[in-house]
């Protein structure tokens, strides 16, 4: 790979390092892993981006950030969604999933741990308020429907848990 085109890839990623998840606009959507691809075809950069999950309503407002992140860096882009592989919450980016705990939503454990935790049968998931795993689910649905509703035994606050997708 030329010293150039690692110049023009680095500075595609970071356009996109840019852009907001809209339902967490803590974390980009390359720490949210939903980027699939970037690539210069005919002078157009095309995108292909992955949902968090079939039917997230973000992808078009993702689809639309992207083209006007590059449309005011001077280029012309079309965006378009894989569907397979299907997303997982093991392509959140560590990065990522310190924002999340600092944004005040628990990240999500393995699949296994995952499962555990929604049943109320194990005491698995960390309060980023206080860091304690003294927590009892609430509802399986939070905000949104990749989130669970926990509440901490500790310092009582309330937090969601973004549930693990595989």
């Amino acid at each position: 790979m030329t010293e150039q085109l690692q110049h023009i890839d680095q500075k595609l990623l970071d356009i996109l390092g840019t852009v907001s998840d809209p339902e967490i606009p803590v974390l980009s959507i390359m720490d949210m892993g939903v980027v699939r691809s970037v690539k210069v075809v005919n002078d157009i950069v095309e995108v292909e981006i992955t949902p968090t999950y079939s039917g997230c309503p973000a992808m078009d407002v993702i689809g639309d950030d992207i083209k006007k992140a590059f449309k005011e860096k001077g280029f012309e882009s079309k965006v378009s969604l894989v569907l397979s592989p299907a997303w997982t919450t093991d392509w959140i980016t560590p990065k990522g999933r310190a924002e999340l705990e600092k944004y005040g939503i628990a990240a999500p454990l393995s699949a296994e741990a995952d499962k555990d935790a929604l049943l109320g049968n194990k005491k698995l998931v960390k309060c980023p308020q206080c860091g304690s795993t003294n927590t009892k689910l609430i509802s399986q649905f939070g905000s949104t429907a990749c989130k669970a509703l926990f509440k901490c035994e500790d310092c009582l606050e309330p937090f969601d848990y973004f549930k693990c997708l595989k």
